[in-house]
């Protein structure tokens, strides 16, 4: 097998291991391999494949293109082996009781005392963790991580720009009076010096904690790309088990950032100080002047709309009633056509590209993993969830689960399914098992009508539709806030940077509500005629996707 490979992570591009031809190794010669021979073990370039498959005819090799099938790399499996606390150690146990994993050192040395420590090969239990999903989540924190750091850089500047302007404006004041202000004015320099010092060190140690985090993270996605489907049981649960408690930590120290304090500095003169200048060893004095920003709502603006058409000859009503948008991929954007009982395939162009029938109407839909959706159906006394993939552009019906309360909205994170049945808030798994019922109002039938969850998945936002609320639950299901300048809320979509967009229905408007759900920060759109259903964010296109109902078409709204 290949003694050499090197990681494209640090290239910005997807996680990719490029290994050493074998045979062009053994003669010191550099050669990347293009073919993995599963009978040899070995990897060959293209050159030595040729060779090979003459001498071999019947192994079975896998190209590039079946990169999934090649083994895992020694330096990945080495990173996710390593002990975070003792990197000369390998993880070899679990403990139970806190939920780690443990080296023979950590194991000795902090969980003596635990009950419930185990080799790591016997703690793999059940299906393999959903390592794609946990990929996509340490994406969004990538993006956090980033903005988060973009703004520390930008303060970096502004910082700059003020000590500039303020330099300036002494200099200014020093002209007005005479040479006795020269060991003044050096006390008085000396002193913003100083500030601006304390000042960039305190915000270069911000930056440098984005950095680390920013690295850790993207490595540890680097590592889940090249585990995924290679069947390396222990090293999907390791790298699940990293994932879980970097994530805990990132999306803490998101938590712990998401207002920031802008320094700035301010030159105040001394109006006096010509009368008192034998008397005072400085210019001025400086006011530390802070503004606190959000860096984590970032408010729209809508630049244009466009529609388009999504109703088929086949359509059993001439007009559609879109209820639920999901993109999966800048190629593929399923809708929801409740009134025609379909979920259609959309390409870039808004068009129907292709669509499955349902035997119940999609009330709603969210996403699971890249290419495959949930979506929660009615039909008289029939609630169900059926999950619908995108094959090679076709639409795909999967699995049911069937459940005893209507499926009015459904939403996803991590191994959890959060459903509404009009007056309670459900939390399933993935399975279908009722974990619990984490909110319940029975004072009317839609009281608790659509949800959705937070890219943290701290805080789950719910439509009233009866009582005109939008509420915000924390995980447990506790009210944390309640927004009631909406009449007749319906749809509700969380963007992967965690603004808040919902729908009135009769109001016919788009609201952005800041990403606790306490106030609004914009109308994003109104109109006099059909109602809006549903909206979605596109993120690749900047663009707001909306349904309507009582109509053939799909607004679409570009934004900044």
């Amino acid at each position: 097998m290949a003694t050499f490979s090197q990681s494209t992570v640090d290239k910005g591009s997807d996680s990719f291991i490029d290994f050493c031809c074998s045979p062009c190794h053994e003669h010191k010669t550099v050669q990347w391999a293009e073919f993995y021979c599963d009978n040899c073990v070995t990897f060959y370039c293209a050159k030595c494949i040729n060779l090979h498959s003459q001498l071999f005819g019947k192994h079975v090799t896998y190209g590039r293109g079946d990169t999934s099938k090649w083994p895992v790399s020694k330096e990945v499996e080495d990173f996710l082996l390593k002990c975070d606390l003792h990197t000369d150690k390998h993880l070899e146990m679990y403990c139970n009781d806190h939920s780690q994993l443990c080296c023979t050192n950590c194991a000795f040395l902090n969980h003596r005392q635990c009950a419930k420590v185990t080799l790591i090969s016997e703690s793999v239990k059940g299906p393999l963790p959903d390592l794609q999903l946990l990929a996509r989540k340490i994406q969004t924190i990538l993006e956090e991580i980033k903005k988060l750091q973009n703004y520390w850089d930008t303060n970096m500047q502004s910082l700059q720009v003020s000590y500039d302007k303020q330099l300036h404006e002494i200099h200014e004041t020093r002209k007005q009076i005479n040479s006795i202000l020269d060991n003044i004015e050096q006390n008085t320099m000396k002193e913003l010096d100083d500030k601006l010092t304390n000042l960039k060190a305190s915000v270069k140690a911000d930056t440098d904690n984005c950095s680390k985090l920013k690295n850790d993270l993207e490595q540890l996605s680097g590592a889940i790309n090249d585990v995924v489907d290679k069947g390396k049981v222990e090293l999907s649960f390791i790298a699940s088990k990293k994932c879980l408690e970097k994530i805990y930590y990132s999306e803490t120290y998101l938590k712990e950032n998401s207002v920031q304090v802008e320094s700035s500095l301010t030159f105040q003169a001394d109006s006096d100080v010509q009368q008192y200048l034998s008397k005072l060893s400085g210019l001025g004095g400086f006011v530390l002047s802070t503004t606190a920003l959000s860096v984590l709502d970032h408010v729209f603006t809508v630049q244009g709309k466009s529609e388009y058409n999504v109703s088929i000859p086949s359509d059993s009503y001439r007009s559609c009633n879109i209820t639920a948008i999901c993109v999966l991929t800048d190629e593929e954007i399923l809708v929801a056509d409740f009134d025609n009982k379909r979920v259609k395939l959309l390409n870039p162009q808004y068009q129907v590209v292709g669509h499955c029938d349902l035997t119940g109407y999609p009330n709603d839909m969210c996403q699971i993993t890249q290419n495959e959706v949930a979506v929660a159906v009615d039909k008289d006394d029939t609630h169900e969830v059926l999950y619908v993939s995108v094959k090679k552009r076709r639409l795909v019906k999967g699995r049911k689960l069937q459940f005893q309360h209507d499926c009015d909205s459904i939403a996803h994170d991590l191994q959890d399914l959060y459903l509404t049945s009009g007056t309670a808030l459900y939390k399933y798994s993935m399975k279908g098992t009722l974990l619990t019922k984490l909110y319940e109002d029975t004072s009317d039938e839609l009281t608790v009508y659509r949800c959705a969850v937070s890219p943290s998945g701290e805080k789950i936002f719910v439509t009233n539709n009866s009582h005109s609320k939008v509420l915000t639950l924390a995980r447990d299901g506790t009210v944390l806030h309640t927004f009631q300048d909406l009449h007749d809320p319906i749809g509700i979509h969380v963007t992967d940077l965690g603004q808040v967009l919902v729908c009135g229905f009769d109001s016919k408007t788009i609201l952005q509500l800041d990403g606790e759900g306490k106030k609004k920060l914009a109308t994003l759109a109104t109109r006099k005629d059909g109602p809006y259903n549903t909206v979605c964010f596109k993120r690749s296109t900047a663009s707001l996707i909306v349904g309507q109902a009582l109509s053939k078409n799909i607004v679409v709204f570009k934004v900044i």
